[in-house]
């Protein structure tokens, strides 16, 4: 057996340690493992971050040294499911099975929601998962070390328990998140809080109990979060601000290569680009929603160069006016009324953003692609085949 499967240098215990265990290894599935070997008198399941290691403690010391030494010189390494299991010694004598606060049955749920952001996740959207189990009274949301959290409180114990019960470890409905979110799990565990103090209405925080609790109108404000239909699938809120979410990044895209894409359908007045999450996004704006809807339509899904190179992810940002530096690598304002005195004073970055350019002023790139008019990048057209055009115009992509 490799030598990273076993601790030889631990001193024994009667408490063995396991990990690499298969998702939601219950004891049945331990004792089942380790019951050959002697008496089990306790164990512990779904620890660690992960949840997927465990403590199995046996009722003698020689019979854990038994089950530890079999596995460390036999060929056929421990396994659950098909899942090879690492078993090693543990540094404690004896499983202590006190409840933490987090396990102690209550009716307030502390919710953490992995894999998102706090804007990602609505307290519309909260409350309805959590509403198919029970009336919920309040809901308090907050960013912790730990990441987006929630305080869900229901009525009473068995209600919070029902949810936690079915919805711990899961992920929330796809259709129920924006498209860059690629999934949503849920991590539960008991709050000692039992009555939420929730002072006002607003996008943060809901009292379901007090129809006369003052509102913070700023807070509740539509565009800090999509409203749900009536048949609860997320409305995405209308803005002036496109964000993009640009994948599939093999060549650069610089702030005049989406100004030249975005401003096909409007003028395009701002342009921010920055990186989040290792990934490249922009913001756009236009000057009212309308244009924005016409190029989100137009744009969302295609590909800025051939071969399905930096596709365009698109949606809404809760933005309504960029506060951008006028002229950078990174940005670009062009409402600047006195931007063609800046470029007849050749202020270096200016006179590229002047005008929508043809294509990059990179010479190489511009010999690259000088059977598409010098051009690198496509223009979405009418061809849903995705086929390019005859000789002399950009390739498309439909």
């Amino acid at each position: 057996m490799s030598s990273s499967q076993f601790r030889y240098t631990q001193t024994p215990s009667k408490v063995v340690h396991l990990r690499n265990l298969p998702w939601e290894c219950v004891e049945e599935e331990l004792i089942d493992l380790c019951k050959r070997f002697g008496k089990i008198v306790n164990t512990k399941t779904n620890v660690g971050a992960n949840r997927n290691q465990a403590f199995v403690e046996f009722a003698e010391l020689n019979q854990a040294i038994s089950m530890v030494s079999y596995y460390a010189s036999s060929s056929e390494p421990a396994q659950i499911r098909g899942k090879t299991v690492y078993i090693q010694y543990s540094n404690r004598h004896e499983i202590v099975n006190n409840q933490s606060p987090g396990d102690v049955p209550g009716n307030v749920l502390l919710v953490t929601f992995e894999g998102v952001e706090s804007h990602d996740v609505s307290i519309d959207v909260i409350h309805l998962v959590f509403s198919a189990f029970g009336f919920v009274h309040k809901i308090a949301t907050f960013e912790k070390a730990a990441g987006f959290q929630a305080l869900v409180q229901f009525t009473d114990v068995e209600t919070a328990s029902a949810a936690r019960s079915a919805l711990d470890g899961r992920s929330i409905p796809k259709y129920l998140l924006p498209d860059h979110v690629a999934s949503c799990n849920l991590r539960m565990s008991y709050s000692a809080h039992t009555d939420l103090n929730i002072k006002f209405q607003s996008h943060r925080s809901r009292d379901y109990t007090n129809p006369y609790l003052p509102v913070n109108h700023t807070a509740m404000d539509g565009s800090m979060q999509p409203a749900l239909g009536a048949d609860g699938k997320k409305v995405e809120t209308q803005s002036n601000v496109l964000l993009a979410l640009i994948e599939n990044m093999q060549y650069a895209v610089t702030v005049d290569v989406l100004h030249t894409v975005f401003s096909a359908y409007g003028t395009v007045q701002k342009i921010a680009i920055f990186e989040k999450n290792g990934s490249t996004q922009a913001l756009i704006q236009y000057s009212d929603i309308a244009t924005a809807a016409i190029a989100k339509e137009a744009l969302e899904g295609h590909c800025i160069y051939d071969g399905g190179y930096c596709k365009l992810r698109l949606s809404y940002s809760r933005h309504t006016d960029l506060n951008v530096k006028a002229f950078s690598d990174k940005s670009r304002d062009y409402t600047l009324p006195d931007l063609s005195l800046l470029v007849g004073q050749n202020v270096p970055g200016v006179a590229e953003a002047s005008a929508p350019t043809a294509g990059w002023q990179n010479g190489q790139v511009q010999a690259q692609y000088a059977g598409y008019g010098g051009s690198p990048y496509m223009y979405p057209s009418a061809d849903h085949a995705g086929a390019s055009p005859s000789s002399g115009h950009p390739p498309y992509y439909g």
